[in-house]
């Protein structure tokens, strides 16, 4: 758990998990992206979403910085430098923005090309 803010009232404390969690959804809303780490946007279960996020993401919080490892399948035809960086800019300032940590690294992996099946006529 990562403590964000201390106040005599109390503390508010962050779960790495949700770290993990904003970083794998801004991610994942990057076109191109097919999704994280053999886990794919199809697969809506709710067990499914929260194994992708411990397997997709890599969480380190040290000083209230934050340095994230993300590991994306891209679809095949895609750009992956473009790809890379679109998902380093949103993963950083989605959790930014959500938190207030300061995101120094967001490293991002790519594991996997996917092609689109063709239909046969």
């Amino acid at each position: 758990m990562t403590e964000i803010k201390k106040e005599t009232g109390g503390a508010v404390r962050i779960a790495d998990e949700v770290l993990a969690k904003i970083a794998g959804t801004a991610a994942l809303e990057v076109e191109g992206v097919a999704g994280l780490a053999g886990y794919f946007q199809g697969d809506r279960t709710p067990k499914a979403v929260r194994k992708q996020f411990e397997r997709g993401v890599n969480v380190s919080v040290v000083n209230k910085t934050v340095t994230l490892g993300v590991a994306i399948t891209v679809r095949m035809g895609a750009k992956l430098h473009e790809i890379g960086a679109e998902v380093q800019n949103r993963v950083k300032t989605a959790v930014e923005t959500m938190t207030g940590l300061n995101v120094i690294t967001v490293n991002v992996s790519v594991g996997q090309i996917v092609g689109i099946k063709q239909r046969r006529p």
